[in-house]
């Protein structure tokens, strides 16, 4: 591996990686604010008790994750079927204009919830195409030995964007409520005009089979594929239980009382413990027992979000998100890596769309169902309940796809190299 050249020695792959950048620190700037926005407006405004506010946090993941459950099938047979360069460009200047529209009420001061859910749907769609497209691009920009590193490079652009992103937009919102939303216009701007200047990549020949067919392929695929299955049901439903982000509102306003600024600490301290796994994993990058160890972080980050859950105490609790997301990173590195050389390239697309309906669906609908579990039992036990089920989970997928503990290394099979 240390005769392996970096992936930043590929000129498009510089641009794809700033692109990344780029929007992922948009997105997260983003996110944080819908979130405070939404919680802000339900208890100041509309005066409703936290249940109900943590509700309308439950509302934002749900609206975000139809469009992806709608259209599946759809985004990944269009990723194999046209220039993924186009799909992304296309899905960024969408989000461009969401966050033109979210400014501008902003400014004007008139954000109100049904607003916000319109838009959210709108991110949804944009983020449903984006994610097979980007993911099936980037193993076309670099040479398959150096794919480990780029994924990890790639993830160090996820979690940089999510380390500052939320703190920006905390920080920029205390400025003006418009402000996070017109830097994030810019990010968008200038993540389009990287994707606008890679060069053109070899797309794949998918046949002259139907194209309903063809969609179907990439779920028969995962099917068949017991390994790349387990993998990404793993994060679903480990995620699905055990995502506490959803209630980060809640503990940044009436548990730990940190104020809007505290909400971008709490929401930056996952990714710090990420980027730095992120970056240890680009130089030293998991060689052997890669499955066990996967299993092994799942388990600590579910552990990490129940002590997080019961955590009153600031330091602890950044220190359990931390951890948390230096757990979670471990996961994602040995995922994608498992799945982008263990699919073939002409079905990255429609693989990758799955991939991102499973991942989607531990985000956004991880938090839905957190906010309706807090809504009925409170937030503090939501969080709790679901990082124990994180471990549950962790345990039954060690049992019941033993190909996960099995998966030694990240080689390919040799049909695929």
């Amino acid at each position: 591996m240390a005769d392996t050249p970096s992936p930043f020695t590929f000129r498009d792959y510089r641009f794809y990686w700033f692109a990344r950048l780029a929007s992922n620190l948009a997105q997260l700037s983003m996110v944080v604010v819908i979130g405070w926005q939404v919680y802000d407006i339900a208890r100041g405004q509309l005066h409703m008790s936290k249940g109900d506010a943590a509700l309308q946090l439950g509302y934002v993941g749900v609206i975000q994750f139809l469009p992806l459950l709608l259209l599946t099938l759809v985004v990944g047979w269009t990723a194999d079927r046209v220039d993924r360069r186009w799909i992304a460009r296309a899905a960024l200047i969408l989000e461009m204009v969401c966050a033109i529209m979210l400014a501008t009420m902003a400014w004007k001061g008139t954000t109100s919830l049904p607003a916000i859910f319109v838009i959210a749907a709108l991110l949804g769609v944009s983020r449903a195409f984006a994610g097979p497209a980007l993911q099936g691009l980037s193993p076309n920009l670099v040479p398959p030995a150096v794919l480990p590193a780029a994924i990890a490079m790639s993830s160090i652009a996820w979690q940089a964007g999510a380390v500052f992103g939320p703190a920006m937009g905390g920080y920029f919102y205390a400025i003006g409520h418009w402000v996070p939303y017109a830097v994030s216009t810019l990010l968008f701007f200038l993540s389009a005009l990287a994707m606008f200047l890679i060069r053109p990549v070899p797309r794949p020949e998918l046949g002259g089979t139907h194209p309903w067919r063809q969609m179907i392929d990439g779920l028969a695929y995962v099917r068949k594929n017991r390994l790349v299955l387990g993998a990404i049901s793993l994060d679903l439903f480990a995620v699905l239980l055990g995502g506490a982000t959803a209630m980060l509102p809640v503990y940044a306003r009436d548990i730990l009382q940190v104020g809007a600024s505290g909400l971008g600490h709490l929401r930056a301290a996952p990714a710090v413990g990420a980027a730095a796994t992120a970056i240890w994993f680009a130089y030293k990058p998991l060689k052997t027992n890669v499955g066990v160890k996967m299993l092994v972080a799942v388990a600590v980050f579910g552990i990490a979000t129940a002590v997080f859950g019961l955590s009153r105490w600031m330091p602890l609790s950044l220190l359990c998100l931390a951890l948390l997301g230096a757990a979670d990173m471990l996961s994602v590195f040995v995922r994608q890596s498992l799945i982008q050389l263990h699919t073939p390239d002409a079905m990255r697309g429609r693989v990758g769309a799955v991939s991102t309906l499973f991942v989607s669906g531990s985000n956004e609908l991880g938090e839905a169902e957190s906010g309706f579990l807090a809504a009925l039992i409170g937030p503090v036990a939501a969080v709790v309940a679901g990082g124990i089920g994180a471990v549950l989970v962790t345990i039954l997928w060690a049992r019941w796809f033993p190909e996960l503990k099995n998966a030694r290394t990240f080689d390919p099979p040799k049909s695929l190299e």
